[in-house]
């Protein structure tokens, strides 16, 4: 390959797909000799891409990390994938809708022609939708996330299911997704024992505070199953009078929805409090019947109803 701009964009390509590589096979791999693969290295350092070299044995070249986000090579199908993933978030997963969007609109920007067919196909027959649940800011994820690198501890008003409030002051260590939220792991001093928070209830407390030493923390597989047992405390089925198609659109893909016949199907609605059970039960818009259910979610739709029918007593009914 003699044209020298070809041949730094395929040298980009080969540093980006591995964490290093020899000297004499990344040379061989370019078709080129030892001597014009120096010469392009230092025109890669000189566009601001973090080369770095190491000689003997075990050297070579490895491409690092720099203090900026320099141009990045992707392949067919990482461009794809890259653009499903971005078109998932964009649909508000996490929380992170807004950014997806724009980063998806610089990629379809610079998607070469053989790609447009794919992209276009993505987006006529796809859809995301957001329902409006919690939402987290990208930053506080970002700035967690770094947290729990370094090692400094993070402080932060947290509000819980009653809307209460306390100050926390926290080690964190991982940050789990599960059912469309985020949430943080950490060890809470104070209370001396570990704890998780969700991040939309968190208002996060900037810059990070001192360094901690780091212990063994739980695996995050024990994290999931406390978030699973909190919601399988409040839960009901419920036989509803519509198709499983149509119910599914209007709950999020982790409700079990079971179908029973071409009118009727089951729903397992589940929730972190009885009255969100309650309350999700009567979204589903269409009616139904509860088949069984914990005890505090039947008190929750009782109280639910008679409210509902105070609510919409006729005043005429009232003056008799």
């Amino acid at each position: 390959m003699t044209n020298p701009s070809a041949r730094l964009l395929q040298l980009l390509n080969l540093l980006q797909s591995r964490t290093r590589w020899p000297g004499p096979e990344l040379a061989a791999r370019m078709g080129v000799s030892v001597r014009t693969l120096r010469y392009d290295i230092a025109k890669l350092r000189d566009l601001g891409y973090e080369v770095q070299s190491e000689s003997g044995v075990v050297g070579g070249y490895a491409l690092q990390a720099g203090s900026t986000l320099p141009p990045f090579l992707l392949e067919d199908d990482e461009a794809v994938a890259m653009a499903i993933g971005l078109r998932l978030a964009a649909g508000g997963t996490a929380g992170v809708g807004e950014a997806a969007v724009t980063a998806l609109v610089k990629l379809e920007q610079v998607l070469p022609w053989r790609l447009r067919g794919r992209m276009s196909t993505l987006r006529n027959f796809t859809e995301t939708t957001s329902r409006g649940g919690p939402v987290t800011a990208p930053e506080d994820v970002v700035f967690l996330a770094g947290a729990c690198r370094d090692r400094r501890r993070v402080r932060f008003d947290y509000a819980d299911r009653k809307g209460n409030t306390t100050q926390r002051d926290v080690e964190p260590y991982r940050l789990v997704q599960s059912g469309g939220r985020w949430y943080l792991q950490a060890l809470d001093p104070e209370r001396a024992d570990w704890r998780h928070f969700r991040l939309d209830r968190m208002t996060i407390k900037q810059p990070a505070g001192a360094r901690f030493q780091p212990r063994v923390a739980p695996p995050s597989e024990a994290l999931l199953e406390s978030i699973d047992a909190m919601y399988r405390r409040h839960w009901a089925d419920a036989m509803v009078a519509a198709p499983a198609d149509v119910v599914s659109a209007r709950l999020p893909a982790v409700v079990p929805v079971e179908a029973v016949d071409d009118k009727r199907c089951r729903v397992r609605a589940t929730g972190d409090t009885a009255d969100t059970v309650a309350t999700n039960l009567l979204l589903i818009g269409q009616d139904f019947v509860v088949e069984d259910a914990s005890p505090d979610v039947v008190d929750a739709l009782n109280v639910l109803a008679d409210r509902i029918a105070s609510a919409v007593r006729s005043p005429r009914n009232d003056a008799d």
